[in-house]
């Protein structure tokens, strides 16, 4: 249980009490439904219960508000309460209640804050990035990645079960325009004067792929039919391309539980039938396929889409949505209850009909779609369209290269995923305050420093060694059963109280498939680390403030590492 949620059953209580004696006359207990005032000076917490709850009551704001500070009970949480304004109640707590947050931390270490998810929230299938296999991944997949990634680490420790899923875009046109694209290359290298034809891939990276092909078999192919040309050069590219864009993932710390091929929708089951015959034939039993103009369609129209929907084309061609249909029935098929999928933004219309589609077979609401804005790369102030190495685009594996994978995640997920983001490659790189990423790193390697510092020789040996962990070490150098007491200035109180905002906050952003809260939090939690390290001296001479300020920097070090963490970031220990 949080510490709002511990003074919320304190204020809860006294609402049942108020309630129960006539005081409040109220035919159901309002909740209290604590906020932090926007004025910290306003005090720790706030409960607007009062003006919530006049109406009903026939009162006056203010006299509710004294009716329900007057039925407080005796606890150990709250110092004082003042009634503000029209009728806001502020709460102060106690400085025992506060420091009761740095045992927790450095108790639960990584697993604090976790969350427990609603008993009926089911299984959560998150599936993003998804790039075809026809070519390198450009930064937008990037930002997918960091999204994706960050929200399934955040949905897990609020408490969801969540299983990540790549979908793999490798049936259909633009396979064999790969294929093709490929084959042409091919035939140029060795010395053909071929067009490329329209539709095909013209990127760098093809003719690189074709000089490997030349290297390795010569020009055996020329003597092979197009088409089976084609068809050989599309597999083995394909294969090439998935096996770098999974190990560009793999490197920027993405892994995904499923790698899902689109090809395997269209394979047959023992009964003859693939998984495109049994969705289709499941939304048919319900009604909503229809035939027209020899076409055969889905009523999406019936969920609100603005048309309906073909499904197979007049001359039996199946679309790219009946694809996208027989994916997502495979999900539910699979036992998923929640389907989140990160799409960009130039999907957006797409969002209704595969929404009607879940709802055709009876899982209104199970799917949730998340769509993602641009990125636009600057290179100290101005925009950066092509690749000074290429002279293409600028793909997400050579952004990594260039500014590492903490800086790239960091900067993905500081804006919420609906708003572009303007990512300046040298402010990724550069290794000062200006840098958030850097700012917040380096928050964490200082406390690692001044809990070196104070370790004693033996132990910093052994941690320097490789024999205890750094944990291990804050342990031995902090100690247990630490006296909090001391603890009492406003810049050690303040960074209490953020520690204490921490799990209201993963749940919140987890709620709201918003990972780039967690940018936020760590960098206030990092900028009032640094406040009271300005402050108060941690080192001090007194034995006992010494050790309840180097608990306090220990907590403050686990939280800002679990913050990381969150968003895929590492936490380095030197600097």
């Amino acid at each position: 249980m949080t510490l709002r949620e511990q003074v919320e059953k304190v204020v809860d209580a006294a609402l049942s009490a108020a309630v129960a004696d006539g005081s409040l006359p109220l035919e159901e207990v309002p909740a209290a439904a604590l906020e932090r005032p926007r004025d910290a000076a306003n005090g720790d917490w706030a409960s607007t219960v009062a003006l919530r709850a006049a109406k009903a009551a026939h009162m006056k704001p203010r006299d509710v508000a004294e009716v329900v500070v007057s039925h407080l009970p005796k606890n150990d949480l709250i110092a004082s309460t003042e009634i503000a304004g029209p009728g806001f109640v502020n709460i102060r707590l106690t400085n025992a209640a506060l420091v009761g947050v740095i045992a927790e931390a450095r108790r639960e270490g990584m697993d604090f804050g976790r969350g427990e998810a609603p008993a009926n929230a089911g299984r959560i299938n998150l599936e993003y990035v998804s790039a075809n296999p026809t070519g390198p991944m450009h930064v937008g997949h990037g930002r997918w990645a960091a999204l994706g990634d960050s929200m399934a680490r955040v949905l897990r420790h609020a408490g969801f079960d969540v299983s990540e899923e790549f979908y793999i875009n490798d049936h259909g046109t633009q396979m064999d325009n790969f294929g093709r694209s490929v084959s042409v290359r091919y035939e140029q290298l060795c010395g053909r004067d071929v067009p490329m034809p329209e539709n095909c891939y013209g990127g760098a990276y093809v003719i690189d792929i074709a000089r490997e092909i030349l290297d390795a078999d010569g020009e055996k192919w020329l003597d092979v039919p197009e088409e089976e040309r084609v068809v050989a050069f599309r597999e083995r590219s394909y294969v090439e391309m998935l096996e770098h864009n999974k190990a560009v993932l793999s490197g920027f710390g993405t892994t995904f539980d499923t790698w899902f091929s689109e090809r395997t929708l269209y394979v047959p089951d023992e009964d003859g039938k693939s998984a495109v015959d049994h969705a289709l034939e499941a939304m048919d039993a319900k009604g909503y396929v229809f035939q027209k103009d020899g076409a055969t369609w889905f009523k999406s129209t019936a969920f609100g889409d603005e048309k309906d929907r073909v499904l197979i084309k007049e001359n039996g061609e199946f679309t790219y949505f009946l694809s996208d249909v027989a994916y997502h029935y495979n999900k539910i098929q699979r036992g998923f209850t929640h389907l989140i999928d990160i799409w960009g933004a130039d999907h957006h219309g797409y969002v209704k009909r595969c929404q009607a589609m879940l709802a055709a077979w009876g899982y209104e609401g199970a799917l949730e779609v998340v769509l993602g804005q641009l990125v636009n790369l600057f290179r100290d102030g101005s925009a950066v369209r092509m690749s000074k190495r290429t002279g293409e685009m600028v793909t997400f594996e050579e952004l990594i290269e260039e500014v590492g994978v903490d800086a790239t995640r960091y900067l993905m997920l500081s804006r919420s995923s609906d708003q572009p983001i303007d990512f300046d490659i040298e402010v990724a790189k550069k290794k000062d305050a200006t840098n958030p990423v850097y700012y917040v790193q380096y928050a964490h390697a200082r406390i690692c420093s001044i809990l070196r510092k104070a370790a004693c020789e033996g132990d910093l040996a052994a941690a320097e060694a490789g024999d205890i962990t750094f944990n291990e070490l804050a342990e031995r150098t902090v100690g247990a059963d630490v006296d909090l007491s001391p603890l009492c200035e406003e810049s050690e109180l303040a960074l209490m109280r953020k520690m204490g905002d921490f799990a209201d906050m993963v749940a919140q952003a987890a709620a709201d498939r918003a990972p780039f809260r967690l940018t936020h939090y760590a960098q206030d939690l990092a900028a009032l680390f640094h406040q009271f390290y300005t402050n108060c001296h941690v080192l001090a001479d007194d034995e006992a403030t010494r050790r309840a300020r180097l608990a306090l920097c220990d907590a403050s070090r686990i939280v800002l590492a679990l913050t990381l963490s969150l968003l895929g970031v590492s936490a380095p220990e030197k600097m």
